[in-house]
């Protein structure tokens, strides 16, 4: 079997990393809404992959996570007056019967950002400390400039990704092109 390799541009042979077994870690939802038509494309576009190795012989591990937390659920949970984990909850139990009566296979684990928020505080600070990341007022951003290869996947420099984006000017970024890893609560 071969798949295109995103890096090198080319068809290449599929080799797992480890013999007979393939770990698919696919982007989540952000529950800040119910789910739509595109959210239904990525996953049946999955679930095929998953289903073909599946047929092929290998053993999946397949996970999906869900970022349960962001400006986005916290605004949409305030005009509706509710907490935010409450509306992601409820989107998260909408899209799961999407999947289900689209017959998606469901994932074998569903982390929630919110479950891991120890570990990205360690692994945010280790950034910070290697000089990778920076603090302001609360906020973490990534030194894109400080990451050998950032943009490399997609065959673009800083410069070329610059002259394409819709980059608000944030007057706490050290680099337009910086993002955040953490954010500060609002007031």
């Amino acid at each position: 079997m071969k798949i295109y390799n995103t890096l090198s541009g080319k068809l290449e042979k599929f080799v797992p990393l480890e013999n007979g077994k393939v770990k698919m870690y696919v982007c989540g939802i952000t529950p800040q809404s119910e789910p739509h038509i595109g959210h239904a494309m990525s996953y049946i576009n999955f679930d095929v992959i998953r289903r073909y190795l599946t047929y092929k012989g290998y053993r999946v591990k397949y996970i999906q996570n869900f970022t349960d937390i962001d400006d986005k659920i916290i605004a949409k949970a305030n005009a509706q007056g509710i907490e935010p984990s409450t509306l992601a909850e409820r989107n998260i139990g909408v899209f799961l019967d999407a999947m289900a009566a689209l017959n998606i296979t469901p994932a074998d684990y569903y982390p929630r950002a919110t479950q891991e928020v120890p570990k990205i505080i360690e692994m945010v600070s280790g950034l910070i400390d290697k000089g990778y990341a920076y603090a302001v007022d609360g906020s973490v951003y990534l030194r894109v400039q400080k990451v050998d290869g950032y943009g490399k996947l997609s065959h673009r420099t800083l410069e070329q990704m610059m002259a394409g984006a819709r980059v608000e000017i944030d007057e706490e970024k050290e680099y337009p092109m910086d993002f955040a890893l953490w954010k500060a609560t609002k007031p």
